[in-house]
């Protein structure tokens, strides 16, 4: 093997880590103890860790901790999301959708949030069979274009409210202009296959054209979704 080959792999093997452990205990796993289970040094860690940042695996602070690894978040952003024995911070609308799908096992996840307008608390059943019922909206204020500009900014302007009143009044109160609402049916149908084959080894992102594809395929068109 090459040493780029084994970088590679080396990458590939912490990238697997990170998701599992997110996977298993809803937390993001320190570098030390990363270190320790890979037998590396944390030197190499981080290195590995800002390569992973580089290809947009993860997101780290200033500090160089593990803020997301797409669906899982380390920070709370407005939703909680709760399995069969876990409990997850969800990144977003669009996250908090996607774990019973790359997560079967817990199917269905029950996921929690507040109205940013009204703050009536707002709860799914969410599964892999169907959609939940309810008339409730999803309002994304970024377009798919800037996703990663700021993504924490991006995922936490990524909320469900009770109605497309509300949506209306919070973009009054905030003095945001209007994204792109859509109902709980086209958010699951985003969230169903985006994050398929993550938690395998050789996952590769998909490049705009892909994702382009994929977002016409669930009935996401538009300039809002144009990268």
């Amino acid at each position: 093997m090459t040493r780029d080959n084994a970088r590679t792999d080396q990458v590939e093997t912490l990238r697997l880590a990170i998701y599992q452990a997110f996977a298993d205990d809803g937390r993001a796993p320190v570098p030390d103890v990363l270190a320790q289970q890979l037998g590396l040094p944390p030197a190499e860690i981080d290195a590995d860790l800002h390569e992973l940042a580089r290809q947009r695996h993860v997101v780290l602070d200033p500090e160089g901790r593990i803020v997301m690894a797409h669906p899982f978040a380390a920070i709370p952003l407005g939703f909680a999301v709760m399995g069969a024995e876990t409990l997850w911070w969800g990144g977003c609308a669009w996250d908090s959708f996607a774990l019973p799908h790359l997560l079967p096992a817990n199917d269905p996840v029950l996921v929690a949030t507040r109205c940013p307008a009204c703050s009536q608390p707002l709860a799914w059943n969410v599964g892999t069979d169907a959609p939940p019922p309810g008339p409730e909206v999803a309002h994304f204020l970024v377009p798919a274009a800037h996703i990663w500009d700021d993504v924490v900014h991006t995922c936490s302007h990524q909320r469900l409210f009770c109605s497309t009143t509300c949506v209306d009044a919070w973009l009054t109160a905030t003095g945001n202009q209007r994204g792109y609402v859509m109902d709980l049916a086209t958010l699951w149908r985003l969230a169903q296959g985006w994050y398929a084959g993550r938690l395998d080894r050789g996952y590769v992102r998909r490049d705009p054209a892909g994702a382009a594809d994929y977002f016409g395929r669930v009935g996401l068109t538009g300039p809002f979704w144009g990268l």
